[in-house]
């Protein structure tokens, strides 16, 4: 379908460690994605099949937005959009004007993707406290306080790199493919794999959020908000014990709205 909306569509590419995500904003929602592995962006002409048709159907689109935490992805993104789109390529980086007040040692280390999820946090709970997970490859915390300043965060491996790992580094444990169990305790090498880098990670998550939580109480901040993203985030989420909000596509909302602060 063509669009037709108020606002010129706005191409977001969300280059992460396993899966790329091409999204179209219209209108400041969601109109349209397609994920496919971020490994095949190295094969040549692969992206600009993919986009022919993202073209087409909304031929008012000129800008795009670049939120990537895999540098040599970003290069050859950014020219095959340059060559596509008449309008600028934007990449998300700690220069460009922020909603929040980022303090951390060295700003330009700080993930692309932790950038927009931060974002998306502010825009989301404007003057409220938040705390950001994004469980995918790596699960990592984000905490903003309710006037916007950056207070730090964790970064952990994700699911399935606990699994790799425990496979790559033993000599027996085989390799699992991690998805939530039915029971708790499991009566196999597999399941006690399974349920226990599952269970692990939920009892994880709840436990360093609820020291957040108790430390944001100690600075006299209210309850904050918190929200999910990331692969593995529908699994997750709901099971942890701390009222979460689930937000798809949160990384690639972020991007588009510093867009939306920085065009």
């Amino acid at each position: 379908m063509l669009h037709s909306g108020k606002e010129p569509a706005v191409l977001v590419v969300e280059a992460g460690n396993t899966t790329t995500t091409f999204a179209v904003f219209l209108d400041g929602l969601v109109a349209d994605t397609v994920t496919i592995s971020t490994d095949s962006l190295f094969v040549p002409d692969q992206l600009q099949e993919l986009l022919h048709p993202f073209v087409a159907a909304y031929p008012g689109m000129r800008d795009a937005v670049l939120c990537s935490v895999v540098p040599g992805v970003s290069a050859a993104v950014v020219g095959q959009l340059a060559q596509l789109l008449p309008g600028t390529v934007m990449q998300v980086s700690s220069r460009l004007n922020l909603p929040f007040l980022l303090q951390y040692d060295s700003p330009e280390s700080f993930g692309a993707d932790r950038i927009a999820l931060c974002a998306a946090g502010r825009q989301l709970f404007p003057g409220k406290a938040v705390i950001a997970l994004d469980i995918g490859t790596a699960i990592t915390f984000d905490v903003l306080d309710g006037s916007g300043s950056y207070l730090g965060g964790f970064i952990m491996p994700g699911l399935d790199l606990m699994a790799r790992s425990l496979h790559e580094r033993t000599a027996q444990l085989p390799l699992v493919a991690i998805a939530p169990p039915e029971e708790l305790l499991g009566r196999s090498t597999a399941a006690c794999i399974r349920n226990g880098i599952f269970w692990g990670c939920v009892s994880q998550i709840d436990g360093l959020t609820a020291r957040i939580m108790r430390t944001l109480l100690d600075k006299g901040q209210v309850a904050p908000a918190v929200m999910a993203t990331g692969g593995n985030a529908p699994s997750v989420a709901p099971l942890l014990q701390v009222e979460t909000l689930l937000v798809e596509h949160a990384v690639a909302r972020g991007a588009h709205y510093l867009y939306q602060l920085n065009r």
